[in-house]
């Protein structure tokens, strides 16, 4: 039992020190060759934890090659861009000033339900906040809003702003979102009013939302972002 215990006791400190080595990031902040890196670590070190018959030094040893493994790589991708670019890609602009780049999210293999997660997270709820948004190569999110949306202190400015309205995505993907149309007070009749008033159809929409004040944000394939500021206010609904 004591020789259990002073395998794990080392084996512990040695990942620590060598996790240490790579550097501080969290896992969300690294770039994919570290995330494997640190897998691949994660499961060694449970090798000669649970198997006394394997000798400490040739568990230790896969250890260390892996990471002066990651310090190389992480030399060659501070020497050059096309390493740089190659183990850990480059970022990608998913919203522009023209609106949803589809194809970039086809390509990050997401979809518009992931997009608006993101953007939640980040305190905007409203495609029209956000001027571009950009997924980092560690999987995160930069977000430049719009002039009229960038952070101030309203007490500063003395600034009375009506409360926020959360859009409900009606379409997505060219999806219809029933259960969302409820909280809009929206059925098919007036759905299908307001596509014809847009002149659009349902296969074609990227995304199309709507909140309680009539509010709409919609794109289509191919054509760049429109907002209607009251669509009742155009149609009869």
């Amino acid at each position: 039992m004591l020789i259990v215990f002073l395998r794990v006791l080392i084996i512990y400190i040695t990942v620590l020190v060598f996790l240490r080595l790579m550097g501080k990031r969290q896992i969300g902040e690294m770039q994919p060759y570290e995330v494997v890196i640190t897998l691949i670590i994660a499961d060694l070190a449970t090798l000669p934890m649970s198997d006394t018959n394997i000798p400490l030094l040739n568990g230790i040893l896969p250890l260390a090659i892996l990471v002066l493994i990651h310090y190389f790589i992480t030399l060659l991708t501070r020497k050059s861009v096309k390493v740089r670019r190659l183990m850990s890609g480059k970022p990608v602009i998913i919203i522009s000033p023209k609106g949803i780049e589809y194809q970039s999210l086809i390509d990050l293999n997401m979809n518009i339900d992931d997009l608006l997660e993101m953007l939640r997270q980040n305190g905007y709820y409203s495609f029209d906040q956000v001027l571009y948004a950009i997924i980092e190569t560690n999987g995160k999110i930069s977000i430049i809003p719009t002039s009229a949306n960038t952070p101030v202190t309203q007490q500063d400015i003395n600034l009375q702003t009506p409360p926020a309205k959360l859009p409900s995505v009606i379409v997505s993907d060219g999806k219809l979102l029933k259960h969302q149309m409820k909280i809009v007070n929206l059925d098919n009749k007036k759905l299908n009013k307001i596509l014809d008033y847009l002149n659009i159809s349902l296969k074609n929409i990227i995304i199309l939302s709507l909140d309680i004040d009539g509010k709409i944000y919609y794109q289509t394939k191919g054509d760049n972002y429109k907002v209607i500021e009251d669509i009742n206010k155009e149609v009869q609904l």
